[in-house]
């Protein structure tokens, strides 16, 4: 169990539920828990800039009346009158359910959960990870006269704990460490624009972090950006980065959610199933139980277990990512992507970007050996406001290197512009090695006639 304060006993905590809701006429509910101990550091120069600790909870109740309606409501209170407080809330909200949108549990919340290899790792506490992060600064100030600053860093770690409990007999509970150090450099030289890098390192624990290895990756990347020019407007072969390949994808992720699809704002339609989205050579697995995954979950929302899903094989679009109600809509088992809240929202876990054995591309491209031209993208900004996702359209400025027969020279300031559809049918090639990221998994990726707009 937690050792924290806010630590939560599932059984114990069923078992005051069932009590409360018998006595008040309840027949069924259900609850979903999220709570987690935190602390964080940031650093300005050797001197601590935000040093934060805190203690989080939230609680989602749901509860059935007698005519089927579903009443929520959520609570920090766990006492019996707090619990008690919460289930008369959601009875009496239950009364204005939408009867055209009912939840279920999901049929799939007592299912056998897999096994995660995530060990519990000892927090260190906010001062050693303060001399940790105040030495990784004055480290990489060292490494460049030209970086001056990290004005973007952080160093946090976290215990957090993850329940699901329902009428029916369901009784979900994991707990979890996780660990994250950030570094962002900026380096200026006279007479020229500032230019930044930055990288992101994650650990089950702080004590396992890649300190050294997030240090030089941030100071690389700085350095590499400090010869820039400008690049001419135009249509250019394009490699993306792992990551930056992940941030396109993970930006157009409602193709590839039903509740986006039931609610008419996807890319994709309810018999999009199937259809062809992308190269014969392009497979892409949400895959939340992956061991690179540092924040795997057992199980989603609605208690439903997680599991590696197909998304797109061999180009062809095989399924949506499903909470209950979205898989009852689609006649389908849900799939663990579900969130618990005032509307079950659908979300995705972690992307696997790969190639189709079966299927070549019948290119041998390679970004650290290709001799032809090409843009090699390393980090696309704006993801928010440069993104249509309704529409499949984008215009993102980057961060990236115009390589023409092995040099690389920073572009100065541009935009990377086109279709997520035209990007997935224009994918020329997929590096055989893949890259664990922070954001997921996927080789380095090569489109062809991206339309690139320097700076006038």
């Amino acid at each position: 169990m937690m050792s924290s304060n806010n630590s939560l006993n599932a059984t114990d905590l069923r078992d005051r539920l069932q009590t409360l809701a018998s006595r008040e006429g309840i027949r069924r509910w259900d609850l979903g828990a999220a709570c987690s101990d935190d602390c964080s550091v940031q650093v300005d120069r050797g001197e601590a800039k935000q040093l934060k600790a805190s203690q989080r909870s939230s609680i989602t109740v749901r509860v059935w009346n007698s005519d089927g309606l579903v009443g929520i409501t959520s609570t920090t209170d766990l006492s019996d009158s707090g619990l008690e407080q919460a289930l008369v809330g959601a009875h009496t909200a239950s009364r204005f359910g939408n009867p055209e949108d009912i939840p279920e549990f999901s049929p799939l919340a007592t299912a056998p959960l897999p096994e995660l290899d995530r060990p519990l790792q000892p927090r260190q506490g906010i001062l050693p990870l303060l001399d940790t992060l105040r030495d990784a600064e004055a480290d990489l100030l060292g490494r460049h006269p030209a970086i001056q600053t990290v004005p973007y860093n952080g160093l946090a770690e976290s215990l957090s704990q993850s329940l699901y409990l329902n009428s029916e007999g369901a009784l979900r509970q994991m707990e979890r460490t996780q660990a994250s150090l950030y570094l962002y450099a900026r380096a200026e030289e006279t007479g020229r624009k500032p230019r930044s890098g930055g990288a992101v390192r994650l650990g089950l624990g702080s004590s396992e972090l890649d300190v050294q290895g997030c240090i030089s990756e941030a100071v690389d990347r700085t350095v590499s950006h400090l010869d820039y020019r400008p690049i001419e407007t135009g249509s250019y072969r394009v490699c993306f980065t792992p990551e930056a390949f992940l941030s396109l994808l993970g930006a157009f992720s409602s193709m590839f959610n039903a509740r986006s699809v039931l609610d008419g704002v996807s890319l994709s339609q309810r018999d999009s199933i199937g259809s062809d989205v992308a190269v014969p050579f392009f497979n892409l697995h949400d895959d939340g139980l992956h061991p690179g995954h540092i924040s795997a979950a057992a199980f989603d929302g609605e208690g439903t277990p997680t599991r590696r899903l197909s998304l797109i094989e061999g180009g062809t679009l095989r399924n949506f990512l499903h909470s209950e109600a979205t898989a009852r809509a689609f006649g389908v088992q849900p799939t663990g992507h579900a969130g618990l809240g005032a509307k079950v929202s659908v979300g995705p876990d972690w992307f696997v970007v790969g190639s189709n054995p079966q299927v070549s591309s019948g290119n041998t491209l390679n970004h650290r050996t290709e001799s032809g031209s090409f843009v090699l993208i390393e980090d696309l900004s704006a993801l928010h406001a440069g993104v249509k996702a309704t529409q499949g359209s984008f215009s993102l400025p980057f961060d990236g290197w115009l390589v023409n027969n092995g040099e690389r020279v920073s572009v100065e300031a541009a935009t990377v512009a086109g279709d997520i559809r035209s990007v997935l049918n224009g994918i020329s090639h997929l590096e055989a090695d893949s890259e664990i990221t922070h954001r997921g998994v996927s080789p380095h990726v090569w489109v062809d006639g991206l339309s690139i707009t320097g700076e006038a």
